[in-house]
């Protein structure tokens, strides 16, 4: 049987055939698709964890118990949980253990564009490439025996436009792999420096074996036909493909280590070699150390921080022209939903900078990352998940008191469990004088509404007790926790006046659920053109529902988008605007 499927759904799939029976991950874009699929199969224990480094964590005990696992996270995610993969290459697994990481070449939805294949290398860990979705998941059931055989963990790197894009799949049955024993070795497990030493030393052999196997697999495949020389990997391997018409290719599936005697005999029949790849030149460079007496030309060429396609292949190697289309596109800047309950926050945050210009606010990773852009701008840093917290404590420690500077930090429910609780320890414990505003809306709202240990909801949708963040702030020393409905905009505000007024760390709990969960109500908010003046001061909400219309000077709000949270009516001057059922 076939099937059309993401990539991210083929890895799954991939990974139910392979017999897998425990899987968790911390959703992040591109990779989000993996765990939501994975979810839909029965025989899989599958669940969402606080972050990263649980899950892998979690997968290495699965591992222990002789069980193969699966964890997926984005490529920032991976920075979370490199602190135990830079160990477990050491120890190694006991049943298979892969990793999906999905990069994000040209930064669609993150921070930064990192190359995880960099993270591999000096791990140590294994790495596949797949360049299609039914690659995607015959490598991520080959990723299970490969790491089996090496003692090592697996990486499947994945990239937005494999993650996201659909292929033909041939779909075969489940095999189910018996369960190993669990495997207690303490001379492997604990990586005491005696032991550490004597595991460093075997880390190379395993190095060799993946080598040997790699050099004899069939996803790794010679393609002869022009005198050019192309090697590829990953979904540019496809881009490439479309470009280079008449060429010999060797495309790669395993990118780390690489088959380097595979690589020596294609790259001796020509002068020079093309190496297309997302995101960096690695495996150019890998070749070039290799120093084969051949012209390599990689990434390098390419204008960074752009996403490989054809046309930028052609553009950048043969200086052809892409078509350009002239179609008008309107400008849509990215803004917060309407009814967010975020929105009234970041207003209030910005009406009080604005009066008093007495404020210097981190902002973390999440929806409320809308909050910094402008007509709202109400941040001055967002770093990575957590950091707000670790940051607004030094500006606190160091802004002196005539500097009239005080410090915001804001971040979400799901962002404070996965890495926040250590920021405010580190708040607590030294005093420092910050203002932290926690968004909770009840879900991980910008990465598919997925449920985290503050909403109480786990991977498949059942519900557990949770966690009381009231509580739990009080245990770690914050004196002054108040929690509000955001929708209340001027209790909302008085609130976060009052606790400015504070010289110690504080905390608001902002507490309404997720639009796109639960409605805010059944009211619609219309504007009195009788009364509005077309001063405009709603609009600086950057609400989607209203717009304002230049020919006769008003405001206009489309009841079709209007999801009823009044804080259009919070802020209108002139009783302009009211509701109606």
């Amino acid at each position: 049987m076939k099937r059309i499927m993401l990539g991210n759904e083929a890895i799954a799939r991939g990974a139910w055939e392979a017999g897998v029976t425990f899987a968790s991950a911390y959703p992040g874009t591109p990779s989000t698709e993996v765990i939501e699929s994975l979810k839909k199969y029965k025989e899989l224990y599958v669940e969402l964890a606080p972050n990263e480094k649980v899950s892998l964590e979690a997968c290495l005990g699965a591992s222990l118990s002789g069980n193969r696992s699966i964890c997926s996270m984005k490529h920032v995610g991976l920075n979370v949980a490199a602190d135990v993969l830079q160990t477990l290459t050491y120890t190694g697994v006991n049943a298979g253990l892969v990793i999906v990481v999905g990069d994000d070449p040209g930064m669609h939805s993150s921070q930064n564009e990192q190359d995880t294949r960099y993270l591999a290398k000096m791990s140590r860990a294994i790495v596949l490439e797949p360049s299609d979705s039914q690659e995607a998941k015959e490598l991520t059931k080959w990723a299970f025996e490969v790491s089996e055989q090496t003692d090592l963990p697996v990486i499947i790197r994945s990239t937005t436009r494999l993650s996201h894009s659909s292929s033909i799949v041939e779909l075969q049955d489940r095999v189910e792999v018996p369960k190993k024993n669990v495997e207690k070795n303490p001379e492997k497990y604990i990586v005491l420096p005696a032991n550490a030493r004597r595991l460093r030393a075997n880390l190379d052999n395993k190095m060799k074996k993946a080598v040997s196997i790699f050099e004899n697999t069939d996803f790794n495949k010679i393609e002869w036909g022009g005198n050019t020389g192309v090697i590829a990997c990953g979904v540019a391997y496809e881009h490439a493909r479309e470009v280079f018409k008449y060429a010999s290719f060797l495309k790669l599936s395993t990118t780390y280590p690489l088959p380097k005697s595979l690589i020596s005999d294609f790259v001796g029949r020509f002068d020079r070699i093309y190496v297309i790849e997302e995101s960096d030149p690695f495996v150019a460079d890998e070749i070039r150390v290799m120093d084969l007496g051949v012209e390599v030309i990689g990434k390098e060429v390419f204008e960074p921080s752009l996403e490989m396609s054809p046309d930028l292949i052609r553009k950048t190697l043969f200086n052809l022209e892409v078509p350009k289309y002239d179609l008008p596109v309107l400008p849509r800047p990215p803004l917060l939903c309407a009814g967010c309950p975020h929105r009234g926050v970041y207003y209030a945050l910005n009406q009080i900078r604005m009066k008093k210009k007495d404020l210097y606010i981190t902002s973390d990773i999440g929806c409320y990352s809308l909050g910094a852009l402008k007509p709202l701008g109400a941040s001055d840093t967002i770093i990575c998940m957590g950091a707000s917290l670790g940051i607004a404590a030094g500006l606190a420690q160091n802004l002196k008191s005539d500097d009239g500077i005080k410090v915001v930090a804001t971040l979400g429910d799901s962002t404070f469990i996965h890495s926040g609780l250590p920021g405010i320890a580190e708040l607590a414990y030294n005093k420092a004088p910050v203002l932290v505003i926690i968004l909770d809306n009840r879900t991980t709202a910008m990465t598919g509404h997925q449920g985290n240990p503050m909403s109480g909801i786990r991977a498949r949708g059942d519900e557990v007790e949770p966690i009381k963040v009231k509580k739990v702030l009080k245990g770690l020393g914050i004196n002054y926790v108040k929690v509000v409905d955001p929708l209340d905009f001027k209790k909302l505000k008085k609130i976060i006046e009052r606790m400015l007024k504070l010289n110690e760390p504080c905390v608001i709990i902002s507490k309404r659920p997720c639009v796109l969960v639960e409605r805010a109500q059944n009211v619609k908010y219309l504007v009195d053109e009788e009364k509005c003046k077309g001063c405009k001061v709603c609009l600086n909400i950057a609400c989607p529902a209203m717009s304002f219309n230049k020919d006769t000077k008003k405001v206009k709000i489309r009841a079709d988008l209007c999801y009823g949270c009044g804080l259009c009516a919070d802020v209108c001057l002139h009783s302009a605007i009211s509701q109606f059922s």
